[in-house]
């Protein structure tokens, strides 16, 4: 599909992250689309290494790039020797989703090298190229704020939000300094689709609460999540946003989410219909203290400024996921 007038055939793409969740869904959708593009993925790939917390340092994985016939370069965007590797390219768009995307990270040294001071370096072969660029924000930005979340009212309660913030402010201040360049962020809510099962326990709550009950288990949810509402955005819409940002009619950062709070309930719900079970919910305390209770992305500017249209309900993004959802059930993660 088609999402806005511009010709990606000839030109030479940058995915950073490319081997993730949303960078490898992108790199397939040119790849489909625009069969002569050039598609140069850099990604450090996944290791063994973990975060205090028991989850991976890197979520690249390779099987989600089978198949994929672009170039791949191993790389970490803290080395500089690895960048370097970069500069035999002439870019013409930077889609940086590179970052330590964990919310439950706190070693805060380490998220900000990774996110903030590599933000710079990817910046720089921007303007060098003068490359369009794309990069990945965060709701994180907003911490705990009432719904409807809104640009500009920016309140983060971890290490990760706060770099987003951070480079929010960079990319402000990068855009006024060179009014020639591109460069748009995107705030995405709760992302959930395909290509995100070896993010493992940080992968969407919709492919955790599936295999659940594929695996014949009740689904586990906190007491009252009827009233807990995020709003779930389905991986198509991300990928429309990520386009539709090569050409906006300004410069900033955007929210990408649906605009409509679903709660946790609906996705079991919804599951079960899908999956043909009907298990009764098993309720379990909150472990955590000032647990966000209602997210709802503003997409007014999204809408104005980079046309940003999104078609998924929960319903319909539920449905085309469940045959991986199914697929990948029981496969392993390493």
């Amino acid at each position: 599909m088609m999402y806005n007038n511009i010709d990606f055939n000839k030109k030479t793409i940058l995915i950073t992250g490319g081997a993730g969740f949303i960078g490898s869904n992108l790199a397939f959708y040119f790849q489909e689309n625009f069969p002569n593009s050039k598609v140069i993925v850099f990604d450090c790939f996944r290791s063994t290494e973990v975060f205090p917390n028991g989850n991976l340092k890197s979520f690249g994985h390779f099987k989600n790039l089978i198949g994929f016939k672009g170039e791949i370069i191993c790389g970490n965007i803290n080395n500089q020797n690895d960048l370097a590797l970069l500069g035999d390219y002439k870019f013409d768009f930077v889609f940086h989703q590179a970052a330590i995307s964990d919310t439950r990270v706190y070693d805060q040294e380490i998220i900000m090298k990774t996110n903030v001071n590599s933000f710079y370096d990817l910046l720089a072969i921007a303007k060098k190229n003068q490359a369009v660029m794309v990069y990945a924000s965060s709701a994180a930005t907003y911490g705990n704020q009432s719904s409807p979340q809104t640009e500009g009212k920016e309140n983060p309660e971890n290490p990760y939000g706060y770099s987003k913030c951070i480079m929010d402010q960079i990319a402000n201040s990068y855009s006024k300094e060179n009014s020639d360049l591109t460069i748009v962020g995107l705030r995405f809510f709760n992302v959930y689709g395909p290509r995100e099962y070896y993010k493992a326990k940080t992968s969407s709550m919709i492919i955790q609460l599936g295999h659940q009950i594929l695996n014949g288990e009740k689904p586990r949810l906190f007491h009252g999540s009827d009233r807990i509402f995020r709003d779930f955005v389905y991986i198509e819409d991300v990928v429309q946003a990520l386009i539709k940002a090569c050409s906006p009619n300004k410069n900033g950062v955007y929210n990408i989410g649906t605009g409509i709070s679903r709660s946790f309930q609906d996705i079991v719900d919804i599951l079960q219909s899908e999956l043909g079970t009907n298990y009764k919910t098993e309720y379990f305390i909150n472990p955590y203290e000032g647990y966000q209770m209602h997210t709802q992305a503003n997409i007014k500017k999204s809408k104005e400024n980079i046309g940003f249209d999104p078609k998924f309900t929960l319903e319909q993004g539920i449905k085309s996921y469940a045959p991986e959802i199914k697929q990948l059930f029981g496969t392993k993660l390493t």
